[in-house]
């Protein structure tokens, strides 16, 4: 009986002792559990906003800020509001009428007369090309400036190029033809004045549609302007509508909007022109009845 009591304390503290010890299994679960529950916290809250409509626009939104945009405010469509037309007089840029200019001429070979400005080869020689500054993202062409030298010589020509740097604001590249008309061409640069001129002229602007202009897309260029060319806008459904300027002199409709309809080409004065009746005829300058007043 003893031997038996005995072996039942025994068994009694086994039990015991394996009781109070860990259970390997409870561990592995909460070892497994813990990353499930740090998961469950990342995870965005479901979007409590309304459904949006189904049109293929919003949807194509939707589906890039999905991709991880970093707004979530849907891109503009193909076709933009037309701009409607300003009422007041658009600005001269940097080169203003009335106002004297300092800085220094230099000479190239001007070649078949053509430039930066895209107005093709011509037989006048008397052009010049505008520093990148004054140049002003094209504004300058087909800009005529009174040229003055120190010895008292002056000569006119118009704006057909651009001079890169390292030329300066105020400097004018003449052509060879023009700078000879100054001084002696062997000083190759000499100090100089000049202001804009509005000239006397019995023509008309013309207007072309650039290579490659279609319904949905064109370029448009002013030529043989008697002041420097501000604003083109073309008409739209929508009214008026301005087209950007392009440093090459075109001014564009990327969307093909009013391309080949009517036209309002206004001058550094405020001046609008309207063109109606122009074709869609790609690189082909089409004369118009109108030209900008002298001033």
């Amino acid at each position: 009986m003893m031997g038996t009591t005995a072996l039942t304390a025994a068994g009694v503290l086994l039990c015991l002792v394996t009781a109070m010890l860990p259970d390997p299994k409870a561990e592995v679960g909460t070892d497994v559990a813990a990353p499930a529950a740090t998961q469950a916290e990342a995870m965005p809250s479901a979007p409590t906003s309304p459904a949006p409509p189904t049109d293929s626009s919003h949807a194509a939104a939707t589906a890039t800020a999905a991709v991880g945009t970093a707004t979530a405010a849907p891109q503009p469509s193909a076709k933009a509001t037309p701009q409607a037309a300003s009422s007041t007089a658009p600005s001269a840029g940097r080169i203003q009428p009335g106002t004297t200019y300092k800085g220094v001429a230099t000479a190239y070979a001007a070649g078949d007369g053509n430039g930066a400005c895209l107005f093709g080869p011509s037989d006048d020689l008397m052009i010049a090309a505008m520093n990148t500054t004054d140049y002003e993202s094209s504004r300058a062409c087909g800009a005529y400036v009174r040229v003055r030298a120190a010895n008292g010589a002056s000569i006119t020509v118009r704006i057909t190029n651009e001079c890169p740097l390292p030329c300066a604001p105020g400097q004018l590249d003449l052509s060879e033809q023009a700078f000879a008309k100054l001084t002696d061409p062997k000083l190759g640069r000499i100090p100089i004045t000049w202001s804009l001129l509005s000239p006397q002229t019995s023509g008309t602007i013309s207007v072309r549609y650039k290579t490659g202009s279609s319904p949905h897309w064109c370029g448009i260029q002013v030529i043989d302007h008697r002041n420097p060319v501000a604003r083109l806008e073309v008409r739209t459904t929508k009214g008026w509508r301005r087209l950007p300027r392009t440093d090459y002199n075109y001014f564009l409709s990327a969307d093909g909007s009013g391309c080949g309809g009517a036209m309002r080409i206004s001058d550094i004065y405020g001046e609008q022109l309207t063109v109606d009746g122009t074709a869609l005829l790609p690189n082909v300058a089409q004369p118009t009845r109108v030209q900008f007043a002298p001033h």
